[in-house]
C-alpha cells in the first residue's frame, strides 16, 4: 500500500445563520472521521460572521474572524442571511456583506461551481431525464470584481453601478479556467455579452489572446442569453465555463436547478489566500433549528476541501459514502422518495460518519 501523506488541518469553521449551524456540524464530523481514518491530524478554530455576527458585534465580517480565517489552511463556511435584513432595504449592514467581505479579504477571485447529475435524483431535475443524465460540468465565476464591487449611487430618483473589470483580473480567472479545461474534458466556454457590453468585449478579447497558450483546449464563446438557454436545452454540452461575477451568480444558480436539489451542490472560491468551501444553497432561515436541511452539499464541499489538497481518495470516500446513503434512501424530505421515511439532518450526516469509519 502506498505511503498517504499525513496532513495537519488547521480548519476555519463559520456556521453563519438560518440552518447553517446544523448543517456546519455535519461537514465537521464528517471531515472528524475522515482525518481519523487516514491518520490526518486537525484542529477547528470557530468564528462569527453573518447576521449571527451583526447581532453580537455589529459587523458581518469581523476583523477577528478575518484573522483566524487568514491563519487557517481553509475555511468550512455554511450559510449567510436572515429575513429581517432582507425586508429592511433601509438596513445599512446586511449579513451578505459580510460574505463579499469574506471574498475580498481573502481575494477569494474564483468561485468553482460543479454542475452534476446524480442518477438516483434525475426524476427530481425540472428537465427531462434524458436531457440531464451525464451533464457534468464546472461554472467558474470571477468574485470580487464587476457590477457587485464597482461605484455605486442612488438617490430617490436616479441609480447606478458600475461593471468595470481590469486586464489582471480578467487574466487570472480566465487561467484558472483554462487549467481546469486541461484536467477535464479540454472544452472552455467563455460566457459574455460582447454585442452590446464593453466589458465583455475586452473578456472575449483577452480570452482570445490567451487561447492559443492551450491549444488542446477548444474554446468557444457565447452570449449569456444563449449560455442561460443552452443549460437547459443541452447542459452536456459544457465541460467547463467561465464567465464574470453578475453573470456568473446567476447561471450557478441556474446549473443547480438541473441537479434537482440545491443541497446537493458544493463550491469553492479559491485565491490570493485561504480557500473557502460552502454549499450553494442559502441559510433558509423558515427551517432554522427543525433539523430538516439536508446537509449533502456541505457535506460534498468537505470533499472538495481534500481534493483541493489533493488527497484524492479521502475526496473519493465521502463522494462515496454520499452515493451510498442516496441509494439507501438514507434522505432528507426534500429529497426522499415518495412512501419513504424523511431522514433529520443529524441522520444522514451520523450514517455518512459510520459509512466512512466501517
Amino acid at each position: 500500500m502506498k505511503e498517504i501523506k499525513k496532513m495537519d488541518f488547521k480548519i476555519a469553521v463559520l456556521p453563519g445563520d438560518g440552518i447553517g449551524p446544523e448543517i456546519s456540524v455535519q461537514g465537521v464530523e464528517v471531515m472528524s472521521a475522515i482525518c481519523e481514518k487516514f491518520g490526518h491530524t486537525v484542529n477547528y478554530e470557530y468564528a462569527l460572521c453573518g447576521a449571527d455576527a451583526i447581532d453580537k458585534v455589529g459587523d458581518p465580517f469581523p476583523e477577528a474572524t478575518f484573522e483566524i480565517c487568514k491563519n487557517a489552511d481553509a475555511v468550512l463556511f455554511s450559510a449567510v442571511g436572515d429575513p429581517k435584513f432582507d425586508n429592511d432595504p433601509t438596513a445599512k449592514v446586511r449579513p451578505e456583506q459580510g460574505l463579499l467581505a469574506m471574498r475580498k479579504k481573502l481575494g477569494l477571485f474564483a468561485n468553482i461551481r460543479p454542475v452534476q447529475t446524480f442518477k438516483c435524483l434525475l426524476h427530481k431535475s425540472p428537465l427531462r431525464a434524458d436531457l440531464v443524465d451525464g451533464a457534468d460540468f464546472l461554472c467558474i465565476r470571477e468574485l470580487t470584481g464587476g457590477m457587485y464591487f464597482g461605484e455605486k449611487y442612488q438617490d430617490n430618483d436616479k441609480a447606478y453601478d458600475t461593471n468595470m473589470y481590469t486586464r489582471p483580473e480578467i487574466e487570472r480567472i480566465l487561467k484558472v479556467g483554462f487549467e481546469y479545461a486541461m484536467k477535464r474534458n479540454k472544452h472552455l466556454t467563455v460566457v459574455d455579452k460582447a454585442n452590446v457590453l464593453a466589458s465583455s468585449r475586452l473578456w472575449r478579447q483577452i480570452a482570445q489572446e490567451m487561447a492559443p497558450s492551450y491549444p488542446e483546449v477548444t474554446t468557444d464563446y457565447m452570449f449569456v442569453d444563449n449560455a442561460a438557454m443552452r443549460m437547459i436545452q443541452d447542459p452536456r454540452f459544457f465541460d467547463v465555463m467561465v464567465t464574470e461575477n453578475t453573470f456568473g451568480d446567476i447561471l450557478t444558480d441556474e446549473g443547480s436547478c438541473i441537479s434537482g436539489s440545491m443541497g446537493l451542490l458544493p463550491s469553492a472560491s479559491t485565491g490570493e489566500s485561504t480557500p473557502v468551501f460552502e454549499p450553494i444553497h442559502g441559510s433558509w432561515p423558515q427551517a432554522k433549528g427543525l433539523n430538516i436541511a439536508n446537509p449533502l452539499a456541505q457535506i460534498l464541499s468537505v470533499a472538495m476541501l481534500f481534493e483541493y489538497f489533493n488527497c484524492k481518495e479521502e475526496g473519493a470516500l465521502i463522494r462515496q459514502a454520499v452515493d451510498a446513503s442516496l441509494d439507501t434512501n438514507v434522505r432528507t424530505g426534500d429529497i426522499q422518495v415518495e412512501g419513504e421515511r424523511a431522514y433529520s439532518t443529524s441522520e444522514v450526516g451520523a450514517w455518512i460518519v459510520e459509512y466512512i469509519k466501517a
